[in-house]
């Protein structure tokens, strides 16, 4: 009978390293896919409640834009209500409406382009795939160069004073933090497309991000466009108003 000792010296010495070497490397691979998880679940519960914190302030300033749009809309009323003559408060109403709008505080409609910028499909591996704050600001120039006359990114109203800036894998704009897909919505004259098209710079753009990275981007030209109102504040630390001279009498 064959000892088990003779059926060890007859396993060539070669089958006995491999096997000693297979049994080490499943060793060391159970270790680093336990350390691995045990990575991920901490990573996992130590940016949960920063994720909650940002859903809660981020609910919470929709909470106070809404209450903005309504004081605004109260002043209207009261203002309108003034005494005085009816020719000249229906001027006063319509100078006042007619800064609002150029301002940005009023909610507007009509014709117009949206546009939509999307990551590409190789974002993932890509990091030059992600739409960035960049690529925002550059439409949104490209759009007033156009003729826009009011500009929304996703359903945010860009103003004056109006920043567009890269947060983490987000943008933020004015005070929101938005994620994409970005539409970016315009009201302006009947030819924008035409322009903005027509544009070396804006050729310059879709040839590097669209062509060469594979950003998507798409285009529509629309009979109506909604552009909401600005609900955020601003703060004139450093200018004054300068007061009309009184007309001759």
């Amino acid at each position: 009978m064959t000892t088990l000792a003779q059926r060890l010296r007859a396993v060539p010495s070669w089958q006995v390293t491999l096997s000693v070497a297979l049994f080490v490397l499943g060793f060391l691979v159970a270790t680093q896919v336990a350390n691995e998880t045990e990575r991920v679940r901490y990573t996992t519960q130590e940016r949960s409640p920063l994720v909650e914190t940002a859903l809660r302030l981020q609910s919470q300033q929709d909470a106070l834009k809404a209450a903005i749009v309504e004081l605004r809309r109260r002043i209207a009323e009261l203002e309108a209500a003034a005494p005085g003559s009816a020719a000249e408060l229906r001027q006063l109403y319509a100078d006042r409406e007619s800064a609002r709008m150029a301002a940005g505080l009023l909610a507007v409609t009509g014709p117009g382009l949206a546009f939509r910028l999307e990551d590409a499909p190789q974002a993932a591996s890509d990091p030059e795939g992600l739409v960035s704050a960049r690529d925002v600001r550059v439409v949104v120039e490209e759009l007033w160069l156009a003729g826009a006359e009011a500009i929304a990114v996703n359903a945010e109203r860009v103003t004056a004073s109006t920043a567009v800036l890269d947060i983490g894998g987000s943008i933020l704009v004015n005070s929101a933090y938005l994620a994409a897909p970005y539409t970016i919505s315009a009201i302006g004259p009947p030819d924008m497309y035409e322009r903005i098209t027509g544009s070396v710079a804006f050729g310059d753009f879709f040839h590097d991000r669209v062509e060469r990275h594979g950003v998507r981007l798409g285009a529509a030209e629309l009979e109506s466009v909604d552009v909401p109102a600005f609900a955020g504040t601003v703060n004139l630390r450093f200018g004054e108003p300068v007061e009309s001279p009184e007309p001759a009498s």
